[in-house]
């Protein structure tokens, strides 16, 4: 490249102006990227039981989390990463298809309706009044909560944490797990010892170390040993894989059949295009809030920067997740990944939208990186987003703003959603304001919203 070229880049990502350079962005692209990679693969794994075809949501996966990340980078300016989205995918694949038994065109149909829905409410300026409206300290526990569960889910990919009936969740006995909890304390403790040293790049090479750990302790003749109870995190027969190139999936939404005729027969279904609508509209305006308060974009009015053009990308990225066939695809809290290691732009998104691209013809690397060996950075990033904890007033004069707070912050783990967390938590804020007389200081948005919150409970997604 040449060094005028590399200026223009410089000043159209406002590289330098916003206190960066070059390394610190591609370095940001490659984390965000090796922390989400694993959506190539889990999202058409959970979707194939649809009957959509699991080539063609493989290649559709990639496709647009490559083009709406690229897009965020280059519209947006952020570094943030946009992927179907876990939870709404098994929402598609188990409410929707196998649950009303809709054909999985029609389920993506839902997801086209709602990001369609979605993009009218950002073009009206409704999202961004209701960001806008939040407290600042509520805003806050958005990002403490979604640290909780980020590092909630780092605790699980860990196999530190286990899902039982009773109690619902446990620590998991080393003695069946050691070698999943021997790489997981490995690399959190590589991570933090090179951040206290001041080490740019302290996630990704976390990650790194903890995969080739991870793949060595897999090999034959070691896998025996540290994963004698468990399947071992790297699966070596399955490198070698081969896979056709399946387009079937995009567009495949657009037929009377499937695009209106649902909607016709069942008028219920707008209620859910409704429930999933809030779901998505909330999990990524507190991916946003909190990613933004870790990384230093939020200005002195407590508002994002370049906050409409990041909600456009967003919203289109839902209604484009339905017409490739792939669910909604929304922003991802692993940009958080980027984020620590000091991207400030969307060059380093650019890297990431990439690297997915790459993989397109680099499928077997991936499988060298497995959620455990991104668990350690998951628990990590976590610990940083949860320092934003100590500029939230817990108070009794505060009361109505300081539970729902709480509400918020706790509700995120234990439910596995962002959005949950966050439309219990303003329902609370809502109802305690009027019950303390301070009705006056929420805004109108949120009571409107607040209607919308009890009929995302009735049809949670």
């Amino acid at each position: 490249m040449t060094s005028e070229f590399l200026t223009k880049l410089d000043e159209y990502f406002e590289i330098s102006k916003r206190g960066s350079d070059f390394a610190t962005e591609v370095r940001g692209g490659v984390a965000t990227f090796m922390t989400m990679s694993y959506i190539a693969f889990v999202n058409p794994a959970i979707l194939a039981v649809t009957g959509a075809p699991i080539e063609g949501l493989f290649i559709a996966t990639v496709l647009i989390t490559a083009l709406v990340t690229c897009l965020m980078g280059i519209y947006g300016k952020y570094p943030y990463a946009i992927a179907p989205g876990m939870g709404l995918n098994a929402f598609v694949a188990f409410g929707l298809v196998l649950g009303l038994g809709l054909p999985w065109q029609a389920a993506m149909a839902v997801i086209f309706w709602e990001g369609l829905l979605i993009t009218i409410l950002v073009i009206m300026g409704l999202r961004e009044r209701v960001m806008d409206a939040l407290p600042d300290d509520l805003k806050r526990a958005i990002a403490v909560g979604i640290g909780a569960f980020i590092a909630f889910i780092g605790f699980v990919n860990a196999k530190l944490v286990l899902s039982k009936e009773v109690p619902p969740v446990s620590a998991s006995a080393w003695s069946d797990y050691w070698g999943y909890a021997l790489v997981a304390l490995f690399g959190l403790t590589l991570i933090t010892i090179l951040w206290s040293k001041g080490f740019k790049g302290s996630i990704l090479v976390g990650i790194l170390a903890s995969a080739a750990l991870a793949d060595i302790l897999s090999l034959p003749g070691l896998r025996e040993i540290f994963f004698a109870n468990v399947d071992a995190p790297v699966d070596w027969s399955a490198i070698s894989v081969t896979y056709k190139i399946d387009f079937s999936t995009i567009g495949a939404l657009f037929a009377y059949d499937y695009l209106i005729k649902p909607f016709v027969e069942s008028p219920s279904l707008i209620g859910v295009v409704i429930a999933v609508m809030l779901s998505d509209f909330f999990d990524t305006m507190g991916t946003i809030t909190g990613i933004g308060e870790q990384g230093g974009f939020i200005d002195e009015t407590g508002r994002h920067r370049n906050l409409k053009e990041i909600l456009i990308v967003d919203s289109l990225g839902a209604m484009l997740g339905g017409v490739f066939g792939t669910s909604s695809a929304t922003t991802y809290i692993e940009s958080a990944a980027g984020v620590a290691e000091d991207a400030k732009t969307g060059f380093a998104s650019v890297v990431t939208a990439i690297l997915f691209l790459i993989t397109l013809v680099a499928l077997p690397v991936i499988y060298l990186i497995p959620a455990v060996a991104t668990a350690p950075a998951l628990i990590f990033i976590g610990f940083l987003m949860m320092m934003s904890a100590i500029n939230i007033e817990f108070s009794r004069e505060n009361a109505h703003i300081a539970i729902a707070s709480f509400v918020t912050i706790f509700f995120m783990p234990f439910t596995y959603s962002i959005a949950s967390g966050i439309a219990l938590g303003l329902l609370v804020y809502v109802i305690a304001s009027i019950l303390m007389g301070k009705a006056k200081e929420v805004d109108w948005t949120l009571y409107i919203f607040a209607i919308f919150f009890i009929i995302y409970f009735i049809y949670l997604p």
